[in-house]
């Protein structure tokens, strides 16, 4: 159902009902509210043996399962796992079990994934998500998440992409070496207001001019930075050229906890997006062709473009229903 006002939500139903109490035929009803007879006499059915108890929606989980795995074979699955650290493939073809059914019990019992635990020990080694809590500043400025997004650079002709004869082992490109291009990014976590500049390397010195020069294009939307959000790498932690800026801006750094990258989510976010839609959405002849696209693109993505993390709304209009609050 799409909203609780909907023809058979709970509220349409309670409307069928009182119409068939008053004594007109289900079939008159059932014509007028454009369902079907079987529907209406089944709501009907149920509102006379449990009353409106009987309107709300039921779960469609069946009451038993007696094709399920028994519970003896669930704990030897488990403790196979267990000793073994084996895959479903393995530890079905020992048990004389279907390995989609090993699978299955496996991830019923929230056991991790072999990828993400220690061969040796078994423990869980890669880092995940401690909490799906989400979390969003009040008003724009009173956070900016930073980061840098690193980029191979595009050789003149566009490369094996822009060649499509060839392939990327025997293009003459393929073993030249163009480096890199180092995007900085940052992004307002109330708004999603995104700046960003393309950069050769990723020095302090350099982040702290694109911080100042990331307060400035804020500023010019009458947006305040207060604090900025990092990983821990040297540039944003140790790098005295940084820490001088964003005291010289009266910006307070704020980190992420080690090895939890999506504290810093939203910036991340836009990393990817960015790639999808800026520097890998055509075959480029050459990197400055791409460099130029970028102010283009961040003007969509800021003024046109709806960003679903804010309700489908524009990053501009969450400045400007900020600015009307305020004023």
């Amino acid at each position: 159902m799409s909203h609780a006002n909907a023809r058979l939500t709970p509220a349409g139903r309670l409307v069928l009902v009182e119409r068939i109490k008053v004594g007109r035929p289900v079939a008159h009803v059932a014509s007028e509210m454009g369902l079907s007879r079987t529907t209406a006499w089944r709501w009907w059915g149920r509102y006379q043996a449990d009353g409106r108890a009987g309107l709300v929606d039921r779960s469609s989980i069946a009451r038993t399962h007696p094709a399920r795995t028994a519970p003896c074979v669930e704990t030897r699955i488990r403790i196979a796992r267990m000793f073994s650290q084996r895959g479903p493939v393995w530890i079905g073809h020992h048990l004389g079990v279907p390995a989609s059914t090993v699978g299955r019990v496996l991830a019923r019992h929230q056991v991790p994934l072999l990828r993400e635990c220690d061969p040796v020990t078994g423990q869980v080694i890669r880092a995940s998500r401690r909490s799906a809590v989400r979390y969003e500043h009040p008003y724009p400025g009173s956070l900016i998440h930073i980061d840098v997004k690193k980029l191979g650079r595009i050789p003149d002709g566009g490369g094996w992409r822009g060649d499509p004869t060839q392939s990327a082992g025997n293009h003459t490109t393929s073993h030249l070496k163009v480096g890199y291009d180092y995007v900085h990014t940052a992004i307002d976590d109330h708004s999603r207001l995104a700046y960003a500049e393309i950069h050769p390397d990723e020095k302090g010195t350099t982040c702290a001019g694109f911080l100042t020069r990331a307060a400035g294009f804020y500023a010019a939307h009458d947006i305040t930075v207060e604090r900025v959000l990092s990983d821990n790498a040297k540039n944003y932690r140790i790098s005295r050229d940084f820490r001088a800026a964003a005291a010289l801006l009266g910006i307070v750094q704020k980190f992420i906890r080690p090895h939890c990258p999506w504290t810093n989510g939203k910036v991340e976010r836009l990393n990817r997006t960015l790639a999808t839609e800026w520097a890998y959405s055509q075959v480029f002849t050459s990197n400055t062709q791409r460099a130029n696209l970028l102010p283009t693109w961040l003007e969509h993505y800021n003024l046109e473009r709806p960003h679903l993390g804010i309700g489908g709304q524009r990053p501009i209009d969450r400045i400007n229903n900020a600015a009307g609050q305020y004023n």
